[in-house]
């Protein structure tokens, strides 16, 4: 046998030595390191047994399925093939894409088990396709023709089914992006390139004047309204830019670009994403939307332009990695916490995070050096979008977001999931400089939009959101029931103030006779909230409800009859009636102050209001008051 000569022995071993690419930057390092711990946990729920039907799936710990979207984890484990070189990865990626491959429909589709829904279909093809170009090399001619004759196939029952009269409008982005990417890797038949440019402009027509994504909630004459920035951030935009970027269609990108430059105002300094307020919040977890994608790929796009939107993923990144524990990503920061209570949290978001890191490693534009303030850093801006009725400011050492938005499921088309998202100008996310999250917000009844998403509870909770309400025999009324509410925002003084005005109603939206103005003040060390009550019809008793949250190392104090102490581990802050017959209490029931969403625990302090003997007006003036 001959010898090979030196020099190409070393040629020949080189080109054989599979191309890592490099962690370059800091983002990459961090996404890199989450995206290792949740990958590990997919890994370890796969199917190993070559012998089984299911070999290759990735089994769900809680429920003991195999659920058909978990097989998005073909492209998180290739990207960890690509910068690992590890076979553990690119054997479980090709394994999961053949078990994937195995489930799919005759007419091409996929159901996300354990329903008949099919629009997923679209993410896994997305994941599928991505992932394909690395993958090819390492199937034989076979294996590559079975692939591409999926892909195809899904492909192909997008373009048929997929468009806004079937599915909620994230789909739609998302598909756009499926489309291109189909187009770019397997692919080249126009029919792809011509549905992707459709939906994406389907998508931008849905934009209201502030750049909002309409068409996530119920539908009226088979049109899909409703707004939900975790849905918009996680799953739409970057679905439009992604599409944008491979078709070079610039027009679509810049619709993208000038809403992320809306919606990065709803970027806390935590990293918080205050997706409280919006039509599908019964899924907001803090970090995003439980059962979408995430938005670091959204913030890597454009992190070449604005390097704040790369801290913005790493911050959310950060807060992210409080609600993860032994690699599953749980329902918000705090849920381990009660995990006996609420059970252990199904694989989707840990899977669905996974492909958004995965996809923020690849496509994105990190940047290198120091990192650059978010605009929720620097305060003193207020920022108010009329088409949705939100506010956002940042005053002094307070962030807050005070929301009136007014969308209404006008038949029950969802069956009563639409209808406890927080409004009626309530104060929902309260972060203050040193002391983190005072107050947030949530559900005002807990309803399991989504079954296998949403944990059952059979414990009482309490609604985290602060609130005027009172109970009666005709029901439970409240400010945050109100759609009709009034609102205004005013920066022009040494304090940014805003006024709402409305009606305490019930779950029906139905007024109660009793009217409300919440007078908002925000701005150096306190923030103020005036309530003036008017018993036009009836003179229950009210009470005004300020959950606080249990950070690490927080207390509840009341010093006196109007005034309670509030203990942070670096700051203190004082609730202090300033005016009102009210009465101060302090705990009742605190140990029912928790939400599986955001996941997060508080403790009350309520303010008992006496109704008036004489007249019909009653004033509550109180603050808060860091120290």
């Amino acid at each position: 046998m001959k010898s090979i000569c030196p020099f190409l022995w070393l040629l020949l071993t080189v080109s054989s030595v599979h191309a890592q690419p490099s962690l370059a930057t800091k983002a990459e390092e961090e996404y890199f390191k989450t995206l290792s711990e949740l990958t590990e946990s997919l890994l370890r729920q796969q199917n190993k047994d070559k012998k089984d039907p299911d070999f290759g799936g990735i089994l769900d710990p809680e429920n003991d399925i195999y659920y058909s979207r978990a097989a998005e984890a073909v492209y998180p484990f290739t990207v960890m093939y690509q910068y690992t070189d590890e076979k553990k990865y690119r054997d479980a990626a090709i394994d999961v894409g053949e078990w994937l491959i195995r489930q799919q429909e005759p007419t091409g589709e996929w159901i996300e088990n354990p329903w008949t829904w099919t629009g997923t279909t679209a993410d896994q093809l997305l994941m599928m396709a991505a992932a394909y170009p690395t993958l090819k090399k390492h199937l034989n001619q076979k294996a590559q023709q079975r692939w591409e004759k999926s892909m195809r196939a899904a492909g192909m029952y997008l373009v048929e089914k997929m468009n806004p009269g079937f599915a909620s409008i994230n789909y739609v982005p998302t598909t756009a992006g499926t489309m291109a990417m189909l187009w770019q890797n397997v692919a080249k038949e126009d029919v792809f390139l011509e549905k992707a440019r459709s939906l994406a402009w389907q998508t931008i027509a849905k934009m209201d004047e502030d750049q909002f994504i309409h068409g996530e909630a119920a539908r009226v004459h088979g049109v899909k309204y409703g707004v939900d920035l975790g849905y918009q951030m996680d799953m739409s935009l970057w679905g439009l830019t992604l599409y944008a970027r491979i078709t070079g269609d610039k027009e679509a990108e810049s619709y993208a670009r000038k809403s992320l430059e809306k919606v990065i105002h709803f970027v806390y300094p935590n990293g918080l994403i205050d997706s409280s307020w919006g039509a599908r919040s019964y899924k907001w977890t803090g970090y995003g939307s439980k059962t979408a994608d995430g938005s670091q790929v959204l913030f890597s796009l454009f992190a070449d332009e604005n390097p704040a939107y790369q801290t913005a993923a790493l911050r959310n990144l950060e807060y992210l990695r409080s609600a993860i524990k032994q690699g599953l990503v749980g329902y918000g920061r705090d849920v381990w916490a009660f995990a006996s209570k609420t059970g252990q949290p199904n694989l989707y978001p840990t899977f669905a995070r996974a492909k958004n890191l995965a996809m923020a490693m690849e496509f994105g534009h990190h940047q290198a050096g120091e990192p650059v303030p978010l605009p929720a850093d620097k305060g003193d801006w207020a920022k108010f979008f009329p088409t949705v009725k939100v506010g956002v400011v940042r005053k002094g050492d307070w962030m807050t977001t005070i929301s009136a938005y007014d969308y209404h499921d006008y038949t029950n088309w969802g069956g009563g999931k639409y209808t406890h998202f927080p409004r009626g100008g309530a104060l929902l996310n309260v972060w203050l400089e040193d002391f983190g999250l005072l107050t947030t917000a949530s559900q005002t009844q807990y309803h399991r939009g989504e079954e296998i998403h949403m944990p059952p509870i059979e414990d009482t909770v309490i609604a985290l959101t602060p609130r005027i309400e009172y109970f009666s025999e005709n029901g439970y009324f409240t400010n945050l029931y109100e759609t009709k509410a009034k609102i205004a925002i005013d920066e022009t003084g040494p304090m940014t103030t805003a006024e709402v005005i409305g009606e305490l109603s019930d779950q029906q939206y139905h007024p109660g006779g009793v009217a409300y103005r919440y007078n908002y003040s925000i701005g150096g060390k306190t923030l103020g909230k005036k309530i003036t009550l008017r018993y036009h019809d009836r003179t229950p008793n009210i009470r005004v409800v300020e959950p606080i949250v249990l950070n690490e190392g927080v207390r509840v104090e009341q010093v006196d009859d109007r005034t309670v102490r509030i203990r942070g581990e670096k700051r203190n802050v004082l609730l202090k009636v300033k005016e009102g017959d009210v009465r101060v209490q302090v705990g009742e029931n605190a140990e029912d102050y928790w939400y599986p969403f955001p996941g997060l625990r508080c403790y009350p302090i309520v303010l008992n209001v006496t109704p008036p003997a004489e007249g019909f007006e009653r004033v509550i003036n109180y603050e808060f008051i860091a120290e």
